[in-house]
């Protein structure tokens, strides 16, 4: 099948009619909450002296601890533990603009109809998790979390996991993403990937709800 890129442009050659499950990305992704990640390193940035500018360029879409360290490689592991637990707490209670992505609600349903399972694999921890699909209305039937994991993105585990957990092969789910490090993962599972916002990826898409359109087809 000839999938065709948010332009318009052939893009590639992904089989989603071979596709038995779809994992997910949490925030940027299922949810819109870059706001609140947004305040809360800027937040972090100022409490450490950091530039905030910094933080954020690599900050999306990796787990706190690992941002933490590529920031500050001087802090032993106490600290660097002791860091990513504080930028954590900064985003726990912000969830007032905090909602489901264009397409979301949508995709989901889609899945729902066509009897595909999905799971949601996030870098954040299971309290800010179930907080933000929460805030966004979002009940996810498996969920992934840094907590579940020794190692997070890019490294493949969480989504190695999250196939486990539905019973299926890794390599027949298809990753969705919007940060490189999580279409790294995704890749190194061995699953395909389709990514937001312009991220190279199997299928670049412009919304979840033009991948809901495109696995609807697939299906008959």
């Amino acid at each position: 099948m000839v999938l065709l890129d948010t332009d318009g442009t052939e893009e590639g050659v992904v089989d989603l009619s071979a596709v038995v499950a779809v994992l997910l990305d949490m925030d940027g992704t299922l949810v819109d909450s870059d706001a609140a990640v947004e305040r809360a390193w800027r937040v972090w940035a100022g409490e450490y002296d950091v530039d905030p500018v910094a933080a954020l360029a690599i900050a999306h879409g990796s787990p706190a601890d690992r941002t933490v360290r590529r920031l500050l490689p001087h802090l032993d592991d106490a600290a660097v533990a002791a860091s990513a637990a504080r930028q954590l707490e900064l985003q726990y209670d912000d969830l007032s603009d905090v909602t489901a992505t264009r397409g979301a609600v949508e995709l989901l349903a889609t899945l729902a109809r066509l009897g595909l399972p999905w799971a949601v694999v996030t870098s954040a921890d299971t309290r800010l998790a179930k907080a933000r699909l929460a805030a966004a209305g979002i009940d996810a039937p498996v969920l992934v979390t840094v907590d579940d994991v020794s190692v997070g993105k890019p490294a493949p585990q969480g989504y190695l996991r999250a196939a486990m957990l539905l019973d299926v092969p890794a390599e027949r789910c298809l990753v969705v993403e919007d940060a490189e490090v999580g279409v790294q993962a995704g890749r190194a599972a061995g699953a395909w990937t389709a990514a937001l916002k312009g991220i190279d990826a199997d299928l670049r898409i412009a919304d979840l709800a033009q991948l809901a359109q495109l696995l609807t087809p697939s299906r008959r």
